[in-house]
């Protein structure tokens, strides 16, 4: 029987994080170095980079823009080069914006280059060596609600961010097929959380935000248990609430309604109602 997949965060194995420079991601990196993991961040060139890597013992700092695939499979190979294989790739970088489907068609471009590209730019670079391998590994995608649940407004980021689900899904399944338990794929799906993403203007953390560390605790006892989605409440939202607004956006397909009939005036109270029962 192969070892199973979470057995790839040990002392002294390799873990890849990108989008590291602060955020889930700096948690997360820390969480690798806290379990005694050797911890490569990857984002783009700067202090706050430097300083991430610098915070941890032995971590190493790479910059690089995942939206550039040669960039990404020049990083993998000088990864696995200067410090062998690797054990865990948490494909975390991401950006917000973009805007509804007339926005600025640059402003898409950029989206889905960091947020869809890059992390299908991550798993061809770095994957393929971890299915090769005998060694656990697992690849870590981050995702986010807006993905399932689509909320109008901001659809380049909601397309991106479907694009990653849909990507993990298809991803565990192949790794499945190939490595049994091995390798396996995990999606993150963060709640509301404070990050520099999510901060805009506003001074401290509000009360309904989880910290960037309480994503990333939840996030290691789940892939530990060894499950593929990874859905985080936060302060101001349940389980069970998500649970429920999941089951609505599936149910428009089901059921027939209009499109996003969660935010269409005709079903608006028709939801509420569906949250209070």
């Amino acid at each position: 029987m192969s070892v199973p997949s979470f057995a790839a965060i040990a002392p002294g194995k390799l873990a890849v994080v990108t989008g590291a420079a602060g955020g889930i991601g700096r948690a997360a990196a820390r969480a690798f170095a806290d379990a005694g993991m050797r911890v490569v961040l990857v984002d783009c060139p700067g202090e706050a980079l430097e300083q991430a890597a610098a915070s941890m013992d032995g971590a190493v700092a790479l910059s690089a823009d995942v939206a550039d695939r040669a960039a990404i499979a020049a990083l993998a190979k000088e990864v696995v080069d200067r410090h062998g294989p690797v054990s865990v790739l948490m494909n975390n970088a991401g950006i917000g914006g973009g805007g509804d489907v007339f926005a600025d068609p640059a402003k898409w471009d950029e989206v889905l280059g960091v947020n869809l590209m890059g992390v299908i730019h991550g798993v061809q670079a770095f994957v393929p060596g971890m299915v090769e391998g005998e060694a656990p590994a697992l690849v870590i995608n981050t995702g986010s609600k807006q993905g399932i649940t689509q909320p109008p407004g901001n659809t380049a980021y909601n397309v991106s961010k479907a694009g990653v689900k849909a990507l993990t899904e298809g991803l565990a399944h192949s790794l499945r097929e190939r490595t049994g338990r091995r390798v396996s794929a995990h999606l993150l799906v963060p709640g509301f959380t404070w990050t520099g993403m999510t901060a805009g203007r506003l001074a401290e953390k509000p009360p309904g935000a989880w910290t960037p560390e309480q994503v990333v605790a939840l996030m290691m006892d789940r892939v530990a248990a060894g499950d593929f989605y990874i859905l985080c409440p936060d302060n101001e939202t349940t389980s069970e609430q998500d649970a429920k607004r999941v089951a609505w956006a599936a149910g428009d397909l089901i059921e027939n309604r209009p499109a996003l009939s969660r935010w269409h005036a005709d079903w608006r109270d028709v939801f509420a109602e569906f949250m209070r029962d």
